[in-house]
């Protein structure tokens, strides 16, 4: 027979769909009342039929509290083999990964334990990983995003699932029940956990919540703080999910994601409703790695006025180096702030070896001859383009842009500035910074990365043919 904890769990499970057929499922345990619930509550509710998936165990030792962390994981690996059950136990170095990144400690443990129990979960062929994540932990979430400054999907504070990555979904089913419930769960089962001692130290925002913001409410709450919060993420997520559904839909019509960026075509994004565009926002900075934690709501503010201001070249700078700009008809989100530094300091032109390879600063151009019977033509790229030979006086030069650089861009019959060129055809500032030119002795025959000169192109009556290729080693980095 269930107890009232068990039975709360499984109907939560079972009204969320949690697991549906999942094969197997990884249990996150650390050690603490919550996870040590969490894993005895599985094991009943596998044994009475209720949850059909395999069990098995992961452990983080985040190494942040030298000898007890130790016995943590000590404690964990021993309980669980008391059950039967199989542990996978990983050690991380939080400190050097936040002090390398800059970041704080709590931000950084969190990246490490997900992307650990990700690999751990992969390596385990399990479907689904299980935190004990309660309803006392939605409350402190709840509030910490209240001060930092939120919109509705922050109100819907923990989800019963969510898939970070693949198909491997972060589930919770202990959302239903409160932290008093679960101590008084282990105490009627005489289990035991561990203490972390730093959870009483309010320096920590999270603490200072529990042990000081969430009392004080509490006292002029008539109700439950906890359950009325509880409560009111419930009804924004549901809320949520709504405007959720509909970016889902639209974000293939107007987002356009290579590399580490994303831009938004503006026409479309500002057809939208405010909910919908803060959604698209949210998604375009997941999709670059700006982390949600430290994008506030006065971020979000100045990236809508941003994209309702048509005013080209307009920037964002956000937290970590991320970058937002309008770019004419779109809104460009940058993964890392580019600043373009000139291939060397002091650059002169270089001239091109015919045939073989030519470095530029950061630059390699691998220059080849080609009579037309041997030629099977060139990749379609950025970094490759072919010209007529015929056409060209060599030797060729390759420099960076200067005042006044003029050509005749192909298709175009009439010569033309570079820079205007440059704002006619719409290209990104960060491109306009790394342009390269490369010319014969009388004129330009490749803008890089944008454009051949109508001037060297080939044609039916091409007889030799002429193929650079250009490479940015920093890019490979």
């Amino acid at each position: 027979m269930l107890s009232s904890l068990e039975k709360k769990v499984a109907d939560f499970i079972k009204a969320n769909e949690l697991f549906g057929d999942a094969p197997k499922v990884l249990l996150a345990v650390s050690g603490g009342a919550d996870s040590i619930a969490l894993l005895h509550v599985m094991q009943v509710l596998k044994k009475q039929g209720i949850i059909r998936a395999d069990l098995c165990c992961a452990h983080i030792n985040h190494q942040l509290r030298a000898e007890q962390a130790d016995k943590d994981e000590e404690f964990v690996i021993e309980h669980v083999a008391k059950l039967g059950l199989n542990v996978t136990t990983r050690r991380i170095d939080v400190r050097k990964f936040a002090g390398k990144n800059k970041m704080s400690i709590e931000t950084a443990a969190r990246k490490m334990r997900i992307e650990n129990l990700l690999d751990i979960a992969g390596q385990n062929g399990c479907s689904h990983i299980v935190t004990g994540h309660q309803k006392d932990d939605n409350a402190e979430t709840v509030l910490h995003r209240l001060l930092r400054g939120t919109g509705f999907r922050g109100l819907a504070g923990i989800w019963p699932m969510r898939a970070f990555d693949g198909n491997i979904r972060f589930v919770r089913p202990l959302l239903c029940v409160t932290r008093n419930e679960i101590v008084k769960y282990l105490q009627q089962n005489k289990l035991q956990w561990r203490e972390d001692e730093t959870n009483i130290n309010c320096r920590y925002t999270r603490n200072y919540i529990r042990h000081k913001l969430l009392p004080a409410l509490q006292k002029e709450s008539n109700g439950s703080i906890v359950e009325q919060l509880y409560e009111l993420s419930g009804a924004a997520l549901k809320f949520y999910k709504i405007f959720y559904n509909h970016a889902d839909n639209i974000w293939p019509k107007i987002a356009d994601c290579t590399n580490e960026n994303v831009s938004l075509n503006i026409k479309i994004f500002s057809e939208q409703s405010p909910p919908v565009k803060v959604e698209l926002v949210r998604r375009s900075l997941t999709s670059i790695g700006c982390g949600e934690g430290s994008v506030t709501q006065v971020h979000y503010q100045n990236i809508l006025q941003l994209a309702e201001r048509n005013v080209t070249g307009r920037k964002i700078d956000l937290p970590d180096g991320f970058l937002v700009r309008r770019e004419y008809g779109d809104l460009f989100f940058s993964a890392r702030r580019v600043v373009f530094t000139p291939p060397v300091s002091e650059v002169e032109p270089v001239i091109i070896k015919i045939p073989g390879k030519t470095q530029f600063g950061q630059y390699f151009i691998e220059a080849t001859k080609y009579l037309v019977p041997s030629f099977t033509g060139g990749a379609v790229s950025k970094f490759i383009e072919s010209f007529d030979l015929n056409k060209l006086k060599l030797p060729l030069i390759v420099r960076l842009r200067q005042p006044g650089d003029r050509f005749i861009p192909l298709g175009q019959k009439d010569e033309t500035k570079i820079g205007k060129f440059l704002t006619s055809q719409k290209v990104p500032h960060e491109i306009r910074q790394k342009v390269l030119v490369i010319t014969d002795m009388e004129k330009i025959i490749w803008l890089w990365p944008v454009r051949i000169s109508e001037l060297a192109k080939i044609t039916d009556g091409t007889r030799k043919i002429f193929q650079l290729e250009l490479s940015d080693t920093k890019s490979k980095e």
